[in-house]
């Protein structure tokens, strides 16, 4: 029997504007599904809670300053490379301007979301705001 792969635990960030608009960001080059698209965010490092590497995360990643987040859902997802626990946090304010620290691309997007390819662990966000907000139909292209 294979042994149980512990999740690593990564703050995600569902930033939405103004205009019910949400962030999606590019996987940069030299990381695994470098071109997919994402929302932004990365590992919860030890003696860290997720609203702090939420924030530290964007910070470092987008430039951005966010206020407070607010607890949306968890997501276990099994990826070749690892299993890991995806805390969704909406994010309504910020402060700063966007600078994409990583070379990676940003498009704020509405249902049904127009980059492509987007990441499996992003599939069930999309669902979730589709239920929401009432949209029926296909949220993301192959």
């Amino acid at each position: 029997m294979a042994a149980e792969r512990v999740p690593v635990d990564v703050a995600v960030g569902v930033l939405i504007d103004a205009e019910g608009r949400f962030l999606l960001t590019s996987r940069p080059e030299g990381k695994i599904y470098a071109g997919f698209w994402e929302f932004p965010g990365g590992k919860v490092e030890p003696n860290e809670t997720v609203e702090q590497a939420l924030r530290r995360e964007l910070f470092e990643e987008l430039g951005i300053e966010i206020g407070a987040s607010e607890p949306w859902k968890i997501e276990l997802m099994d990826y070749p490379h690892a299993r890991v626990r995806l805390h969704f946090r909406k994010v309504r304010g910020w402060s700063g301007e966007f600078e994409m620290r990583e070379q990676q691309a940003m498009a704020w997007q509405q249902l049904p979301v127009t980059v492509t390819p987007v990441l499996p662990g992003t599939v069930p966000v999309l669902a979730w705001f589709a239920e929401e907000r009432g949209f029926s139909g296909a949220t993301h292209g192959l």
